[in-house]
């Protein structure tokens, strides 16, 4: 699409999957929702992702301060740094992940990334989203904040003013979004809708019989090195409306 400024938008999400990262590739802008409702209880992308432990797919979580009342922003969201989280991500890393093929050259980059000592959930994936998605090659500047924008409305129509407040002519949409995303919407609008459809590739992870898809970038980049996880990332690069 000949002039086109394709805007993708998603939560800052915690050590995201591949998924995530090609989005941010192929997308003009790439939006961080922290302007989005953080759910009361339990948990989300947000705060969580998985990772392989003990040879399984397993969550691994940031505690978040729950005593509030009523609701709040992902970008009001406060980490509880009384738990000892980062120790224990940390070690998980080491005892799951030191026999990957590229623990050493990506082990360093991380530990600095986990134990920023920030108490702002937002700020706190906002930098590792950043500082990874540069790792892997990709424009860091096109990431704007959700909150810095001046859009209003809810669920589709929240979306769309965020689209237009950046210029955007077209939405890249994730496979996730059909259950709650009005379409129709979209093109009343003028912006164009397009599909992600992200292929997930696979590659040999050392602690699993059997490939596992859509964990956290970090076993990716601890199988396969920064070089080749960046060429994953790429992989499923096609724009189809």
């Amino acid at each position: 699409m000949a002039d086109s400024k394709i805007v993708a938008i998603h939560q800052p999400n915690f050590f995201p999957w591949l998924g995530y990262f090609n989005k941010i590739a192929r997308s003009d802008l790439f939006i961080l929702m922290d302007n989005a409702q953080f759910p009361k209880t339990g948990g989300n992308w947000s705060n969580r992702v998985r990772l392989m432990i003990n040879g399984e797919p397993q969550w691994v979580t940031v505690p978040v301060v729950r005593a509030f009342h009523g609701v709040r922003s992902v970008r009001q969201t406060l980490i509880n740094n009384n738990a000892p989280w980062r120790v224990k991500l940390i070690k998980t890393l080491k005892t799951n992940y030191n026999h990957a093929p590229f623990f050493e050259s990506v082990f360093t980059g991380l530990e600095e990334l986990i134990n920023n000592p920030t108490d702002s959930l937002a700020d706190y994936n906002t930098a590792a989203i950043t500082s990874l998605a540069a790792a892997l090659r990709i424009d860091s500047s096109k990431l704007v904040l959700g909150s810095s924008l001046q859009a209003e409305g809810s669920a589709t129509d929240l979306l769309i003013s965020m689209i237009k407040a950046v210029g955007g002519t077209a939405y890249l949409a994730g496979g996730g979004a059909s259950g709650y995303q009005e379409d129709e919407k979209f093109a009343a609008a003028g912006i164009q809708l397009i599909r992600q459809d992200f292929q997930h590739p696979s590659y040999a992870q050392t602690n699993s019989r059997e490939f596992v898809p859509g964990l956290s970038i970090i076993d990716a980049l601890m199988n396969c090195g920064f070089e080749h996880a960046a060429a994953l990332v790429s992989s499923s690069t096609e724009v189809r409306p």
